[in-house]
């Protein structure tokens, strides 16, 4: 990057990509990287400052996160936040313990040091977001108290050695005055500039394509989704011609996408496109398949099987010298659930275009938009000039309707879905609500039940509904669904589709679930 950039070490915490978004939507670039970075690592980011996440666990105990404690003597201007500010505590000579009143939810916090730069402008008492169980009881050689609640240390800092600290959660809404907060460790304390804009991402990575792929030629695994879509158009400004565009039919695809998204990707965005009917090939591999994960990573190889045949064609219809690069719409998202890129974490499942793609790929990848959130790509997509229509598509899992179906994937099965699904997408549509709503789609159980049509007796397959708002898709809430919407669904579904007579709808939020079923 060659511009303004704010390292995270994450700890684990639930907020940590809030952090990483408060910060972007500054317009300064941000990086989340594991707490167990190194000090290389880090620098090799060149930040221009550092902050420490909070996270689930306590300093003193055997099993806190392994940080390395020299991230504090790097110079850089640090924010600790929560676990953060325990830390720093406890590394730099001060003393942490089991807090007698723990503070979780709304709490109200004096400002002490009022003349702080972390506090400029900000009022004297807070309305703050607290989350911890443990408290900094004596302070660090060096640091003073900047601000506390009426049971615990809220904040403190040790200017000299550009290092502040908070005990509550300023990257949350419910910190009224959390944005004010970080904007001052930001402007005031780093002196960054706002400098992340979609123009400069589109100068700086249009460069950096042109460099790295040189005169080679490209292909794009193009789904017609917004993250594939911009990230050809990406691309296709890099090298022009010299990008060619795959799109597969995988088996799995919504009812009469194959065509549609051809269709649009040729008239709307003038990319050299080849489309690919693997159907067969995708379900023969997904035959007798019921484990999600398994699902996944067996989508992931086969793609790139598809892709390597396509290249290797390319090349020889082409007479390039070789066809070495692989374009995908990778997101940040993508990266954190499909790998521990983050603290403690764990995988939460295996996105076929990260956690499921072989470790012997002919290919090498380029993946423009892996360190943007999904909204940041559609203002990206705008910059660039592409359509409405597909910038507001709805995202679409990469192994398609194989992981809303449970269990086994057989044609019969993704016959049904696709009815359900198009019946659900065109009701929202009607409704007024697609806009409105990040993903809604169905999912095809493997529960039969008893029901009755025409007097006589059917048991057959049960659909569930699922409808989210979200932001980036890293967390989400059930959309309340108009009844008169859901009754429409339901009646279209349990009328027009043999196979499924009960539909139900989906009404957990990410956490505890996740938006996809599987």
């Amino acid at each position: 990057m060659d511009t303004s950039s704010i390292v995270i070490l994450d700890f684990g915490s639930q907020y940590t990509q809030l952090i990483a978004r408060r910060i972007r939507e500054q317009n300064v670039f941000s990086v989340v990287l594991p707490c167990t970075a190194s000090i290389a690592e880090i620098q090799a980011q060149k930040p221009i400052g550092l902050i420490l996440s909070g996270g689930p666990c306590s300093v003193y105990d055997p099993d806190s996160p392994p940080a390395d404690p020299k991230v504090l003597e790097l110079g850089l201007p640090t924010l600790g936040i929560c676990y953060g500010l325990q830390f720093i505590t406890h590394h730099l000579g001060g003393k942490v313990r089991s807090a007698d009143k723990r503070e979780y939810g709304h709490a109200e916090v004096e400002v002490v040091d009022k003349d702080l730069p972390l506090f400029s402008d900000m009022p004297a008492d807070l309305t703050v977001w607290m989350s911890h169980g443990d408290e900094a009881i004596d302070l660090p050689p060096g640091f003073h108290l900047t601000a506390k609640t009426a049971n615990a240390v809220a904040g403190i800092a040790n200017p000299e050695r550009r290092i502040w600290a908070v005990q509550f959660h300023p990257e949350v809404h419910h910190t009224k005055q959390g944005t004010a907060l970080l904007r001052n460790f930001l402007f005031n304390l780093c002196q960054a500039k706002a400098d992340w804009t979609p123009a400069h991402f589109i100068e700086t990575t249009v460069a950096a394509i042109r460099e790295k792929v040189g005169e080679g030629h490209a292909i794009c695994a193009l789904s017609g989704g917004v993250d594939s879509s911009v990230a050809a158009v990406l691309v296709h400004k890099a090298i022009g011609d010299r990008l060619t565009c795959v799109f597969v039919d995988n088996g799995v695809l919504r009812k009469n996408e194959f065509f549609k998204v051809q269709e649009n990707l040729r008239s709307k965005l003038g990319l050299n496109l080849v489309a690919v009917d693997a159907s067969g090939r995708f379900l023969s591999k997904l035959a007798g398949v019921t484990d999600p994960e398994t699902k996944r990573k067996a989508i992931g190889r086969e793609f790139i099987e598809v892709f390597d045949d396509e290249a290797a064609r390319i090349f020889k219809d082409s007479g390039e010298n070789e066809v070495a690069w692989l374009v995908q719409g990778t997101l940040y998202p993508d990266v954190i659930e499909s790998s521990s890129v983050k603290g403690p974490s764990q995988t939460i499942k295996s996105h076929h275009n990260v956690g499921g793609l072989p470790e012997n790929m002919k290919l090498k990848l380029i993946e423009p938009l892996r360190d943007l959130f999904k909204d940041e790509v559609r203002r990206i997509g705008r910059d660039l000039g592409m359509p409405a229509d597909i910038l507001e598509r709805q995202p679409f899992p990469g192994p398609g309707l194989a992981v809303r179906i449970l269990g086994e994937v057989t044609p019969e099965r993704v016959a049904l879905l696709q009815e359900a699904d198009d019946i659900v997408v065109t009701e929202i549509k009607n409704a007024g609500l697609y806009q409105q709503i990040w993903q809604s789609f169905a999912v095809l159980l493997p529960v039969k039940s008893v029901g009755v049509m025409g007097d006589q007796r059917t048991y057959a397959y049960t659909c569930a509904i699922r409808a989210v708002h979200s932001e980036d898709g890293m967390t989400a809430d059930w959309v309340p669904l108009p009844y008169e919407v859901l009754k429409t669904i339901s009646s279209r579904i349990v009328n027009e589709i043999a196979g499924i007579n009960r539909v139900v709808y989906d009404i957990t939020s990410k956490p505890p679930g996740t938006i996809e079923w599987e």
